[in-house]
């Protein structure tokens, strides 16, 4: 009976294991064996002209054939993952009854049985249950390998797909990854060491720690001895040797170009396709541009910690100790960098495409993307757009501003007494100059000058134009934003600044990438951006800041361009930004193509030293990369706009005075050897026709200024009188009042003559007749009060008569001056006016 019971459940165990096996066989045999070689790899970057500079590293492979793979990391692998490889069909059977008595008798699992092909099957098909169903699966499926694919092959497909820590898969990235050269080149030892890693890549990876990989690899070479790979004596040689590994490059990118172009994809097309497909990805970034840039940042910061005020960390020091935290297996103590920083960023005028990008001195050291990312002051580099909010107000280059000492109460930048620090002209002996014009103070970049022409353009309309050119950075509503205060990043000042060179607009963002494709060129992802450009200002707006921006680089604070850094003949404009006490340095500027802006600075605020100014720390980053693009894309002139309603036009100018100059602006000078000349106070300025001056110069020569403006009786503005000159006795005039036997300015008039007190109710002109008159005549009378005072009696008080030239007309009698008497402002005649501008008609006082 009990081996009928037995026979029975032998037969139904037998009729299961069948039935489980057939099941398990035809699930095996649905796998598309074809997906083995279809392995996730690298994307490739590739910049606007198709050149390759870079790979998203998320999951970095390179597949290489079966040649290529050296046969020091083959028998690595075989003797650390599978002794038996060559001798069984896809699954060891004794090796799963050796590991299971193993595991059973530590008490936990220490051995696994896996073959390189159960591996294989494993990581290509995603058969991660743990369950027995699942593992029997893999033993069907590494059999239908074995069946379709050679050893050599099965090896091949299984080196270029396992992970080795990192983010980096296969044995071609690891080998470059870890030791900076393909894998074909790689010594015993340093192939024992990936071969060690297999099993927990990133726990056992040199990069995390060093002594714990060496005691991996120590374990491979073990094994390849005793296996008969090796012999002693390279046994021997290859332990004694010390684990070297190059430079860690971040998994997720190479450079912040590439880290950002890494995040884009992902945000474009997913985490999945973006780290798995290979894709090829078209981005806007100049690789040659690229080089310069990076290459100037570096050189030039380096010559700025060399000078003896420097007072900070160095990258030198640092890298000193961040090679030797990495030798040593310390980098989770090392510290983040303390030296002096850059950040870059070049965009395409029209496009808003990104050429360069730049956000620090070394990625390994820190991935802190400062062009991007980074909020910081941007000094005086934000006085542009002060202007250009005046100029949209109705000032415009030629208009007069005063360069004196302001209250700092009225900024508080650095304190809230004393006056405000003129650290914009980047200069140790700066002094004020009184008033100077608009131009002037934009292109030597007087803070003082500056903070006026805010307050009088008014802090919302600054801000609004701010907003509206790109800057999204909150900036405080105070004055010590037009001089910088607030924090903005270095893409939104570059971009901002585009609206100079483009007439008032810029394009709606910057970008950097293009489009997306497949290997074979079929498209995954495409931009598809629109020109869409946003409207900042007007564009005579634009060329107005443009032509003094060009003149600032020309001879202002940027002329060190020309002078010293060596920027080439072009057509350039830009502006220097030095942040209050030295923290931050910038230069922004541009041409008719390209807009670069620079930064340097400290991630934690702190003076750099005195005397950091824009010019010297930022400018000659700025003109490498200027000469660079120029070469690329040569610069047109920033043409002047025009416009149906008369667009911009040339006036010439006083600048002492901001009105329209005369043939008397001159201003004595003195020369070097003491002779004293007649220097000429003009030059040619541009404005709309609302915007420029109509009144001539008021300093030079004879005032001009007019008494009164054109308006009607009703509208006239006058003066409330302090006494009643009715009950005052008025004196007459009774010789001429010019002294001198000359009258160099025409200025002797008809004289009033004393005559006896007239009858009352009659007043006569005395011995005066016009030019143009033969004789006298007579004039009506004219009441001594006006109108407001008809009732008050003449002989009240003797009257001042004043002569009134009324000039004839064809046909009409000749003309007859009266004397008017002075009265009160407010009683006078509204046709008698001597503020009226048009004398009254001739026919009207004869007609009374």
């Amino acid at each position: 009976m009990p081996i009928a019971v037995l026979a029975v459940l032998a037969v139904v165990i037998a009729v299961y294991i069948s039935s489980l096996a057939a099941d398990l066989k035809a699930q095996a045999k649905a796998f598309d064996l074809s997906k083995l070689e279809q392995m996730e790899s690298a994307s490739v970057i590739l910049d606007r002209n198709g050149k390759i500079f870079g790979q998203i590293y998320v999951e970095n492979r390179e597949t290489v054939p079966y040649d290529r793979l050296p046969p020091d990391l083959i028998n690595a692998v075989v003797a650390v993952e599978d002794a038996k490889f060559y001798q069984h069909h896809g699954y060891d059977l004794f090796g799963i009854i050796r590991a299971a008595l193993k595991n059973l008798t530590a008490g936990h699992v220490r051995q696994g049985a896996r073959t390189i092909t159960q591996q294989l099957a494993r990581n290509s098909f995603s058969l991660k249950q743990k369950t027995f169903r699942r593992k029997l699966l893999e033993i069907f499926l590494a059999q239908r390998i074995e069946d379709n694919f050679s050893k050599q092959k099965i090896m091949e497909l299984y080196l270029n797909r396992i992970y080795f820590g990192g983010g980096l898969y296969g044995a071609e990235a690891a080998s470059r990854g870890y030791f900076g050269k393909p894998a074909r080149e790689m010594t015993l030892a340093e192939c024992a060491t990936l071969a060690g890693l297999i099993k927990s890549p990133n726990r056992l990876s040199p990069w995390t720690d060093r002594a714990t990989s060496r005691d991996a690899r120590d374990y491979a070479l073990d094994r390849m001895r005793d296996l008969r790979f090796i012999n002693r004596e390279q046994f021997a040689s290859a332990r004694a040797q010390e684990i070297v590994v190059s430079s860690r490059q971040n998994a997720q990118g190479q450079t912040y170009a590439v880290d950002y172009i890494r995040q884009q994809v992902i945000a474009a097309v997913g985490w999945d396709r973006a780290i798995n497909e290979g894709y090829r990805i078209h981005t806007t970034i100049d690789v040659d541009l690229q080089k310069v840039a990076e290459d100037s940042l570096r050189t030039n910061l380096e010559r700025a910690e060399q000078r003896p005020d420097y007072n900070h960390q160095t990258y030198i020091q640092y890298a000193a100790s961040f090679r030797k935290a990495k030798a040593n297996g310390t980098m989770s103590s090392q510290p983040v960098p303390e030296y002096l920083q850059g950040a870059i960023i070049g965009l395409d005028n029209a496009t808003g495409d990104i050429l360069v990008l730049v956000g620090g001195r070394d990625f390994e050291h820190n991935q802190y993307d400062r062009a991007l990312q980074a909020r910081r002051p941007a000094g005086t580099a934000m006085l542009p757009f002060v202007y250009a909010a005046a100029f949209e107000k109705g000032m415009y280059p030629g208009s007069l501003v005063e360069d004196s000492p302001l209250d700092n109460r009225a900024v508080m930048i650095g304190g809230t007494t004393g006056i405000l620090g003129e650290w914009g002209p980047e200069s140790a002996d700066n002094t004020y100059e009184g008033a100077m014009t608009a131009r002037q103070a934009l292109v030597k970049s007087k803070n003082g000058a500056t903070v006026r022409i805010g307050m009088d353009a008014g802090i919302d309309a600054v801000l609004q134009l701010c907003a509206a050119a790109g800057i999204h950075s909150p900036l405080r509503p105070y004055p010590a934003t037009f001089l910088g205060t607030s924090e903005v990043t270095l893409a939104e000042l570059a971009l901002a600044y585009t609206i100079f060179p483009n007439g008032g607009w810029r394009p709606n963002s910057s970008h950097i990438l293009e489009r997306i494709e497949e290997k074979d060129g079929t498209l995954v992802w495409d931009a598809k951006r629109q020109s869409i450009r946003k409207l900042v200002s007007k564009p005579e707006t634009a060329y107005e800041v443009n032509s003094c921006l060009a003149d600032a680089l020309e001879s202002g604070t940027g002329k060190a361009a020309f002078t010293q850094f060596g920027l080439k003949k072009i057509p350039a404009a830009g502006k220097t930004g030095t942040a209050y006490d030295f923290t931050d340095a910038l230069f922004a500027g541009y041409d008719s193509n390209f807009t670069c802006a620079v930064w340097a600075g400290f991630d934690k605020p702190q003076k750099i030293y005195r005397g950091a100014f824009g010019r010297e720390l930022a400018l000659p980053v700025w003109v490498d990369v200027m000469n660079s693009a120029a070469d690329h894309y040569p610069p047109q002139e920033i043409k002047q706009p025009t416009s149906t309603s008369g667009g911009l036009k040339q006036v010439e100018i006083c600048s002492k005075s901001g009105l329209l100059a005369t043939d008397k602006c001159y201003d004595a000078v003195k020369t070097a050897n003491g002779d004293t000349v007649q220097r000429r106070t003009t030059y040619m300025e541009i404005g709309t026709q609302s915007q420029v001056p109509t009144d001539p110069c008021n300093i030079h020569g004879e005032p001009r200024a007019r008494l009164a403006r054109l308006f009607s009786s009703s509208d006239l503005p006058r003066a409330a009188l302090a006494v009643d000159v009715r009950e005052v006795t008025p004196i007459a005039v009774k010789s001429p009042t010019l002294l001198a036997e000359k009258d160099p300015y025409n200025s002797l008039k008809p004289t009033l003559k004393p005559e006896p007190t007239p009858q009352p109710g009659t007043e006569t002109v005395a011995g005066q007749k016009p030019d143009s008159v033969a004789g006298d005549s007579a004039v009506k009378t004219a009441n001594v009060s006006g109108s407001g005072a008809g009732n008050q009696p003449a002989e009240s008080a003797p009257e001042i008569r004043k002569a009134i030239p009324v000039q004839p007309e064809d046909k009409k009698p000749v003309e007859i001056r009266r004397a008017i008497p002075v009265k009160p402002l407010d009683q006078e005649d509204e046709d008698g006016t001597l503020l009226k501008s048009a004398t009254p008609p001739p026919a009207s006082d004869i007609d009374e």
